[in-house]
């Protein structure tokens, strides 16, 4: 999908716009697997979350390539939105963003911020997404799909930054919504020739991709009932499928009460806030910690825009206990 060079394009692309996030090594976390733990900050870019990356290096490609086009369009949860709002604004390119009903009001807000027109449609992220394809088509605007080759080489930037610093990790946990955040790891793992085995994680109620995985094929699901908006994905990319089919081992399926019991733990371990596919990455260390001791661990938090009343749903609700969850003996 991209070689070493356009991945480095890529990585100066993003470097104009935002610098490297961290990725630390927490003890608290560490000690509550029984492994070591490198955690993949994410959550600590422009927009909160990862895909900002993509964002960027595809509107920049766009102005390369077709600097005729007057607008992007494209449906989202938040993240992607908000990514492709935030890199329009810098490179000026009018940008309409579609969201189901219902959405999350703070990352509505935040895609308003950045300069997007916002425009809700549908009970689903599939229903909103084909809307802002047919729309496209009558308006004439560049219709941005969640995964495409632009996007995944801009959010591999992330991988090339994690695993350049922690090239020793025996395995990394990443969270699939689209599939570009994984896509992008597997690639980069490749390039540089590590041994890393790289796990994904999806949500109980949204398994699309796990189904997928196991099938061989696309396999797409009726719902995706997830509060973990990020990982509420009803249709696989059949292209995103079939990198992960080659280069993950396997797919771990999180619940809503285990990616809470991440978010609580996160909170009190690093004191940074995950949102729910964020937590799915520590969710499934969590599910996994008999098969990690003495591992070295990479998580991949992939943002951080959790709204407040899930916030106090997820994590407040359950702060009492968190103390105890999981801690060793």
């Amino acid at each position: 999908m991209f070689d070493f060079e356009q991945l480095e394009r890529a990585q100066e692309v993003v470097g104009r716009a935002m610098p490297p996030t961290p990725a630390h090594a927490w003890p608290l976390l560490a000690q509550r697997l029984g492994a070591g733990i490198v955690v993949k900050h994410e959550n600590h870019t422009p927009t909160g979350a990862f895909k900002v990356r993509g964002g960027l290096v595809y509107v920049d490609a766009l102005k390369r390539e077709r600097p005729n086009t007057i607008g992007l369009i494209s449906a989202t949860r938040g993240n992607h939105g908000q990514s492709l709002a935030f890199a329009a604004g810098r490179y000026g390119v009018p940008v309409t963003i579609y969201v189901p009903s219902g959405n999350s009001v703070e990352k509505n807000r935040a895609m308003r911020a950045f300069g997007a027109n916002l425009v809700e449609h549908g009970e689903d992220f599939q229903s909103a997404a084909e809307e802002a394809g047919r729309r496209a088509k009558v308006d004439g605007l560049e219709f941005v799909p969640s995964f495409h080759r632009d996007i995944v080489t801009g959010v591999a930037t992330f991988a090339l930054e994690l695993l350049r610093k922690a090239p020793d990790l025996d395995v990394l946990y990443v969270p699939i919504g689209q599939g570009s955040g994984i896509c992008g790891c597997i690639l980069v793992r490749d390039l540089l020739g590590l041994s890393t085995e790289i796990v994904g994680v999806q949500s109980t109620e949204a398994p699309s991709y796990a189904l997928s995985f196991a099938a061989g094929t696309v396999v797409g699901t009726n719902s995706s009932n997830t509060l973990a908006d990020g990982l509420a994905t009803r249709s696989p990319d059949s292209d995103a499928l079939e990198i992960i089919r080659k280069g993950a081992s396997r797919i771990v399926q999180v619940s809503d009460d285990e990616i809470a019991a991440a978010i609580r733990a996160y909170w009190t371990d690093t004191h940074n806030l995950a949102e729910g596919a964020g937590a799915a990455a520590l969710a499934a260390a969590l599910q996994e910690k008999k098969k990690l001791q003495g591992r070295r661990v990479g998580l991949i938090l992939s943002g951080g825009n959790i709204d407040f009343d899930l916030f106090r749903k997820w994590v407040m609700a359950g702060a009492p206990a968190v103390l105890e969850e999981n801690m060793p003996v």
